[in-house]
């Protein structure tokens, strides 16, 4: 049985941002592997996020961000369940973060699902006439558009986006490290980002 010290535990807590407890459950699990307790923790904050799906989001805060000398504006709104939780210093972090990750990176929408689709029919059929260029056979151009749709979701729709702050996750990932933080089910709701200049 490996020994779990509270060195070991204060450096998972501050890669993971789980509680005390959590942090020495997961490295007792993973017998004082690191990396294991970091995934560990990483699948538990999913599996609480799965738990509070079906639960109202009716509180929350509008969140701005200003960057470049006052070139790029964004305005989030993200939820929670109760007006406890929209005070905390955890959810406020977290939607100032993600106001800051809209105006870097400037996503498309939140999800797949909410990309209108005029967007999404322009997108396949830029791919199949790349496709068609490049002299593929008709039988493998349906899989290629599929594969590049994919590529596109990932880089353009907020929740599937590479976090800018840690690469090593997506915003889904953060999202669900907060929701099992703060216990309540977290919603980004909608968005809206301004550059000067351009329409």
């Amino acid at each position: 049985m490996t020994q779990i010290s509270a060195i070991m535990v204060k450096e998972l807590r501050e890669k993971s941002g789980a509680g005390i407890m959590d942090c020495k459950e997961a490295l007792a699990a993973c017998e004082g592997d690191m990396e294991k307790a970091v995934d560990f923790l990483r699948k538990k904050g999913l599996a609480t996020a799965a738990k509070r799906a079906g639960r109202a989001t009716t509180e929350g805060i509008i969140q701005s961000y200003i960057h470049m000398g006052g070139k790029i504006g964004v305005m989030v709104e993200v939820n929670c369940e109760t007006d406890f939780v929209a005070k905390t210093p955890d959810f406020i972090e977290f939607a100032k973060n993600i106001a800051m990750h809209i105006a870097a990176v400037n996503p498309v929408s939140i999800s797949p699902e909410n990309v209108p689709e005029a967007v999404v029919e322009r997108e396949r059929e830029i791919y199949r006439a790349q496709a068609v260029e490049t002299g593929k056979p008709e039988k493998m151009l349906d899989k290629i558009v599929d594969g590049k749709l994919s590529k596109f979701y990932k880089e353009n729709c907020l929740m599937n986006q590479v976090y800018v702050r840690e690469p090593d996750k997506t915003i889904s990932d953060y999202l669900n490290e907060v929701i099992a933080k703060t216990g309540e089910k977290i919603q980004i709701k909608r968005f809206s980002r301004f550059q000067a200049g351009t329409e």
